[in-house]
């Protein structure tokens, strides 16, 4: 019989965690990556270190044993990035079967997160404070949420008009064939590449072409993976308004081009902290919770086509500001101003 708590990590004085509460906090985390490419790592995070209580736990160490304050702090890290790595990768799979994803964009940005996913852990794995890593963890989405709000303010949509018109047809094509029935005719108006070279990536996406130059991207990546690794999150929360604001894609193709871009990143930030570094992590509650991202995947992304995109974002820019401010306080001032 399986047992219901564990004790994280098997240390002595840790957090018992109730892993039918890791399992159902893991199928959220699984939907959500998968409906907008991001948040997955967020919500990890919020998961392991306030409904799990490692957040906590990690505090009391840092007076009496700041060692093992450390180790928990880089194994919730990588704990957040097994679970996003995992919804990814079958985000990826599923938008491109839905013709969803731009899959040179993509690769691009993953070049790119190759590096940062590598330098980081490298730089910080033993070396940050649990509150430390919780105040850049919210300051990081903060800064997302403030771009966000922009993104809905009559200035920020008027920078976006293509995108604007591909979401439209979208949007108005779902509900065409859902009326007949038929909506996996989607299919067939999706991404379609018509050009990619060192200095140009072209396609388009319902009758709107989109071009840009690989090379932002490419540093982009870096910068994103970066962050990602040091926060221990996925980065879909930084590459999804990176893709919006900066590279000015509509977010039905912005979802799997994020997710495709993290997996490459994960895989090598996972590596990097486990096996170079030695980062330990609870193989029973990383199971249970990856089952639990695995389902809540598969049904994220059929599901997203149902949202449209200004729901989309007004969920995603609540969501950066509410854990935004709530670990930034806690991580650099010592207190609790949300629950």
């Amino acid at each position: 019989m399986v047992a219901e708590t564990i004790q994280f990590l098997g240390i002595k004085g840790a957090p018992e965690i109730n892993l039918i509460l890791a399992f159902m906090w893991s199928l959220l985390i699984g939907w959500v990556f998968s409906t907008v490419g991001a948040f997955g790592g967020v919500l990890a995070g919020v998961g392991h270190m306030t409904i799990f209580g490692l957040g906590s736990y990690a505090s009391s160490l840092r007076d009496v044993n700041e060692s093992l304050n450390r180790v928990v702090t880089d194994s919730v890290r990588v704990s957040n990035q097994w679970l996003v790595g995992m919804s990814a990768a079958i985000s990826s799979f599923n938008y491109y079967r839905m013709k969803r994803i731009v899959i040179p964009l993509g690769l691009t940005l993953g070049v790119g997160a190759v590096i940062g996913s590598i330098a980081i852990p490298m730089l910080t794995a033993g070396k940050l404070s649990f509150r430390s890593y919780q105040g850049y963890f919210g300051l990081f989405t903060l800064i997302v949420g403030f771009v966000l709000l922009y993104e809905i303010t009559p200035r920020g949509m008027a920078r976006k008009k293509k995108a604007s018109e591909a979401a439209k047809a979208f949007e108005n094509r779902v509900r065409e064939l859902k009326k007949n029935g038929n909506v996996k005719e989607l299919e067939k108006d999706g991404v379609n590449i018509k050009e990619v070279s060192p200095r140009r990536i072209r396609f388009t996406f319902f009758g709107e072409e989109f071009s840009f130059n690989p090379v932002l991207p490419f540093f982009g990546g870096i910068v994103i993976a970066g962050i990602a690794s040091l926060i221990g999150v996925g980065g879909g929360f930084l590459y999804v308004p990176f893709l919006t604001s900066v590279v000015g894609l509509p977010y039905f193709i912005v979802a799997g081009t994020s997710a495709l871009a993290v997996i490459i990143g994960m895989v090598v930030s996972i590596y990097t902290y486990m096996v170079v570094k030695g980062v330990p992590i609870d193989f029973m509650l990383i199971g249970v919770e990856l089952v639990g991202v695995i389902i809540g995947s598969l049904i994220g992304s059929r599901t997203s086509k149902y949202i449209p995109e200004r729901y989309m974002k007004i969920i995603f820019t609540v969501l950066a500001f509410y854990v935004g401010l709530r670990y930034t306080i806690k991580g650099f001032f010592g207190f609790n101003l949300l629950p």
